[in-house]
């Protein structure tokens, strides 16, 4: 879904707000001063005696005053990121732009009750989105990670001439095919059949993405039963991504079921510095299909549900209002949706009509990959994925095939994971990891010993000691056997961060900005506030806007660029400036300068 999904109406967002998994605790700004009366000492009565103390309770703010510090908070950071913008600092803007956006979603006030919230949030996020569509054409985005396009990105942008006998062929086949979703064929859904079926790119767009349902359909489709909704929504998935959990879109929006940023945390995605849950098959199923029940629940129509989560449910619902018609046909023909969302619809039954008559078209959809049957293991500690691999043996890609919503191949060390692991593999895994210590198991391995490989050579590779090895292993003699598993205590644990990570060897410059605290910027970089504080000698949680913070980025334990943290000192000076390098935004991109022209 390229465009942003979160205009929702009243109806809908009065299901989405309770839908949140992660809500925040609403910030609401303190009553005015005039509000809260001072307390002072009673003034004695005629009789001598104290008179009985005033009522000295701060009178509740009113809805309408709550509203409106809402919408003037949102309205603050929404043009603080439009300043970013235009000094060229795209990260800072979105950071901005984002937290303009959440202070709606967790606004006191329920969006649903309140027309003046609920016109401000789809004002702001459709200014977000025109200055997103700029950034785009310009060759940037707001988007750190680029990826293929996703191939709704590249069919959305052809145009094909009519068949009328393909057309009547179609016609003829849709009266014996079954499909929980109403189909149907003209001109344009008969345009991109002929390009599914009839071109090389398109023949494999869908060859390719069948195979790579196998996969995922029986989840798909329970999760679509689960969530009453037609299963034939399965084609949407395959229309949108191809089945790629890593799929990106051109405008950031990603994972199989393509959310953006701003939708996902209304149906529970989580995202931060180690997860993406929009890359998560499973929860990202479960979340477009609460999604698009909504919409449904709010157009009554399933082609306009679909429409609206492709472009926002504030774009149908305006191009209802302006033709009176509630008919995705006629709203197409009277040209009120934006262009890809013309084509969306057609697209997605093009590729359910041609899946479901695939034979017909000689495409033969008979070879798809195995269902990824996996065991499920709860951990709430920080775990590389590489241990994990090693603990079952089982090449590493496998691992992290099964967990695409980790971002750094490590488990977060601050949250609660399911980790999925190979059908059968859970209690040998759990046998494994037992004999690692908590605290080790993002910088410890396992390793398996070759023919002839020496406890030397071993050392050598994972840059520790023959000792260290003996020692962890309990074993007293360096004479090992082959196929032997060995426990590995690698070297940059001993000198490296606790449990959550090792740390780039070059720091990062940020300079702070107004409202910045070292929680927020911790946050941001995904560092322990406790670190952010030593390595700039701070205290508490308040910054001074304009400071220059050194911070050291996390990264994998055996990276290259991992330095024990004892090492780190914070650079003072012009030379020490200079090798850290240039301010950059929390992106840990250079920042441009504004020319002031």
């Amino acid at each position: 879904m390229r465009r942003i999904t979160a205009l929702l109406s009243v109806a809908a967002l009065g299901l989405l707000t309770s839908a949140c998994e992660e809500k925040k605790p609403a910030r609401t700004a303190p009553p005015p001063a005039a509000m809260a009366p001072s307390i002072t000492a009673a003034e004695p009565n005629k009789m001598g005696t104290p008179a009985p103390a005033q009522n000295t309770k701060p009178a509740e703010p009113t809805q309408a005053e709550m509203v409106e510090g809402v919408v003037q908070r949102a309205q603050q950071l929404f043009h603080a990121g439009e300043n970013e913008y235009q000094a060229g600092h795209l990260a800072s803007a979105r950071a901005n732009f984002d937290r303009a956006v959440d202070t709606f979603l967790q606004s006191p006030v329920d969006l649903r009750t309140s027309a003046r919230l609920r016109d401000e949030f789809e004002r702001i996020v459709d200014s977000i989105h025109r200055l997103e569509m700029v950034a785009l054409k310009e060759g940037d985005g707001f988007t750190e990670q680029r990826s293929d396009p996703a191939p709704i990105d590249e069919a959305a942008e052809l145009t094909f001439p009519v068949d009328p006998n393909l057309r009547a062929k179609v016609e003829a086949e849709l009266r014996t095919t079954r499909s929980d979703l109403p189909l149907m064929i003209n001109d344009y859904v008969a345009g991109y059949i002929h390009f599914f079926t009839n071109t090389t790119k398109g023949r494999n767009t869908v060859l390719n993405a069948w195979r790579r349902a196998g996969r995922y359909q029986e989840m798909i489709r329970r999760v679509l039963r689960e969530q009453d909704v037609p299963e034939d929504l399965f084609y949407l998935a395959q229309a949108e991504s191809g089945f790629k959990p890593l799929a990106v879109s051109r405008v950031g929006a990603r994972g199989m079921w393509q959310f953006m940023h701003y939708t996902a945390p209304l149906y529970g995605l989580r995202k931060n510095w180690w997860v993406d849950e929009r890359q998560d098959p499973e929860k990202s199923t479960r979340a477009a299909a609460r999604h698009l029940k909504d919409l449904y629940n709010q157009f009554g129509d399933w082609y306009l549900a679909m429409a609206a989560y492709n472009s926002g449910a504030g774009n149908v619902q305006r191009g209802v209002e302006r033709t009176g018609y509630a008919d995705f046909w006629e709203l197409y023909k009277r040209n009120v949706l934006p262009n890809e969302t013309k084509n969306y619809v057609p697209i997605i039954l093009a590729m359910t009509i041609v899946a479901k008559n695939a034979d017909q078209y000689g495409l033969s959809l008979d070879d798809p990959e195995p269902e990824l049957a996996a065991d499920v293991v709860p951990i709430d500690y920080a775990l590389d994925l590489r241990l994990a691999a090693e603990a079952i043996e089982v090449p590493v890609d496998v691992v992290l095939n099964m967990n695409p919503g980790l971002l750094r191949g490590v488990t977060p060390r601050d949250m609660a994971y399911d980790l999925k692991l190979p059908a059968g593999t859970r209690e040998t895994f759990e046998s494994a990891i037992a004999a690692i210590p908590l605290e080790k198991r993002v910088h410890w391995r396992y390793h398996k010993v070759a023919p002839q490989e020496s406890l030397s050579a071993i050392a050598k590779r994972y840059r520790t000691s023959e000792r260290a090895i003996l020692e962890v292993n309990n074993l007293t003699s360096d004479e090992i056997e082959a196929d032997t598993k060995l426990i590995i205590p690698a070297v940059s644990d001993k000198k490296g961060p606790a449990a959550g990570g090792a740390y780039a060897r070059k720091a990062t410059r940020y300079k702070v900005r107004r409202g910045d605290t070292v929680l927020s910027v911790a946050d941001d970089f995904g560092v322990p506030a406790d670190k952010l504080r030593q390595w700039n000698k701070l205290k508490g949680n308040a910054l001074r806007q304009g400071r220059t913070l050194m911070i050291y980025k996390p990264v994998a334990a055996s990276s290259p660029e991992a330095t024990p943290s004892k090492a780190r000192k914070k650079p003072t000076g012009k030379k020490s400036a200079g090798r850290a390098g240039k301010p950059v935004s929390k992106s840990g991109k250079p920042e441009k300068k504004a020319s002031g022209k």
